[in-house]
């Protein structure tokens, strides 16, 4: 596996076609009068052709503006990537978001997704943040792999997270 920066002249659609972003979901975490339980919830996820659309914008707006896009390769094809913007976040401004985590449905399980991991912390740690900001998706797998990592629920949610994503996990990662 090849782990390397991406430029943002480099994201483009063609560079997902060997990406599979499906996965089945039959459990996830909801908050319930403050309490968090598991809830039997059932879905496919995927990306349509307009949402890759919508990613490539934004991975490139993330590249552009001063953050980090990783991806990871197998003889030339993307099979993970990860995203990191450069604002930082929260009341103290400790904060970096992870925008973005993602393996491919055929590489998953691989440890792909923790290298990722390790190489935007590091890289974050570097610009001076002391914590990761992730809005994760709620799937017991997602969250059972954010937790394997040491992340936490966040101390401090960000607003502008829960409007656009309402059933996600927020966590923070304390670097």
């Amino acid at each position: 596996m090849e782990y390397r920066k991406l430029t943002a002249d480099e994201i483009k659609i063609d560079l997902f076609k060997g990406f599979i972003r499906h996965q089945k979901v039959t459990k996830c975490w909801r908050k319930v009068e403050g309490e968090w339980i598991i809830k039997d919830i059932e879905f496919i996820d995927d990306w349509s052709e307009e949402e890759y659309s919508l990613l490539v914008g934004y991975l490139k707006n993330t590249s552009q503006t001063g953050g980090i896009v990783i991806g990871a390769f197998q003889e030339d094809k993307l099979k993970g990537f990860t995203s990191l913007e450069a604002d930082f976040l929260g009341s103290d401004k400790e904060y970096l978001d992870l925008s973005s985590l993602h393996v491919s449905e055929d590489m998953r399980g691989k440890g792909i997704g923790k290298v990722l991991f390790q190489m935007v912390s590091t890289w974050a740690r570097e610009k001076g943040a002391k914590k990761l900001y992730i809005s994760a998706h709620s799937s017991i797998e997602t969250q059972g792999f954010y937790r394997s990592l040491g992340c936490v629920e966040a101390k401090e949610y960000s607003q502008d997270h829960l409007d656009r994503e309402p059933y996600d996990c927020q966590l923070e990662y304390l670097l």
